[in-house]
């Protein structure tokens, strides 16, 4: 297996295909309405890596795509994505992404929500476009499934008894499904058979998952400029993923009762505290080791199609999720 030494050498075997999601990503958030173009090109051009677009784009070239649609899919996912950004932002009422204000903060509430609606409806216009209704129902699926992610991370939200299961299904549903779809659809586009179609969702489904632990880690790990956002935000937020699961789990008696009124209260002013708690209860550890274990599991997957760049380009594209530091 020829190993891609850096990000950028990924993004270089499919240049001509990220050049091309781009145009049309650029083209198709076009309206008569200017409010929806302006916010629109805000959030799409905030520096996102586009890592789910390539995931399409890479396990569409690995099966031996031929047609364009694998383009059209990959702008699609982009959209469902930018959606779901716009609407959780507004959710959680974050400030900042991607080292920037976002939309919500600098447009309001109502059209960033307004936009994501644009957003989610435009992108079914486009799924249409391909005329496959074996891809109409993969992403209609996703949409259901991100939609119930987002609600049953609302209900985990102050719920210090959140377990670690209930955490891995909200990642699932909210995160790795739409990289889950993004591999399905590079197989389903080459007609490829049911064997390596679910060799690619089990891909997607396992990047997902490192990319969203690795995210929760780098939340209690990483510095605001190195994330694009503030630090502590989940804890915040009182979201309890897996870092103060598994904090909370193996502390002190007093450190529990710490992190359990942080959760049920939004314990930013105690971040200090419970950092040291993460620290003695080697909580981003844990965590680090969940992520690998998933992209292990990638790499299992992938190792189903056919030897080619695009096929180690998967592979890669993984391991660098491990790396990242936003």
């Amino acid at each position: 297996m020829a190993k891609l030494s850096t990000f950028e050498d990924i993004q270089t075997l499919i240049r001509d295909d990220l050049d091309a999601v781009d145009d049309l990503i650029i083209r198709r958030l076009q309206s008569d309405v200017v409010l929806i173009n302006q916010l629109g090109h805000y959030i799409i051009s905030g520096g996102g890596k586009r890592v789910r677009p390539m995931v399409v784009l890479l396990a569409a070239r690995a099966c031996g795509a031929t047609s364009d649609d694998a383009v059209q899919l990959a702008a699609v996912i982009e959209f469902i994505h930018t959606a779901t950004l716009l609407h959780d932002d507004v959710v959680d009422t974050s400030e900042l992404r991607r080292g920037k204000e976002t939309a919500n903060a600098v447009f309001g509430n109502q059209a960033a929500v307004l936009t994501g609606d644009f957003l989610y409806s435009r992108a079914f216009q486009m799924m249409v476009e391909v005329q496959q209704m074996r891809v109409m129902e993969i992403l209609a699926e996703t949409t259901n499934v991100i939609a119930e992610g987002e609600v049953l991370q609302l209900l985990n939200c102050n719920d210090p008894d959140t377990t670690e299961k209930r955490y891995y299904d909200v990642i699932y549903r909210k995160t790795a499904k739409l990289f889950e779809a993004g591999g399905q659809l590079g197989a389903v586009v080459a007609n490829q058979p049911e064997e390596i179609e679910i060799a690619m969702v089990d891909y997607g489904r396992h990047l997902g998952n490192a990319f969203q632990l690795i995210d929760d880690a780098l939340d209690y790990s990483a510095s605001a400029e190195e994330m694009g956002k503030n630090a502590g935000d989940d804890l915040a937020e009182g979201k309890p993923t897996l870092p103060l699961i598994h904090a909370m789990e193996n502390g002190s008696e007093e450190e529990q009762a710490v992190i359990r009124h942080a959760i049920e209260n939004g314990g930013g002013d105690q971040f200090d505290a419970i950092m040291e708690t993460i620290r003695s209860t080697e909580a981003i550890e844990y965590t680090l080791r969940a992520a690998k274990e998933a992209v292990n599991q990638t790499t299992e997957a992938a190792m189903v199609l056919p030897e080619s760049p695009y096929r180690d380009a998967l592979i890669s594209l993984a391991e660098f999720t491990l790396n990242r530091t936003h």
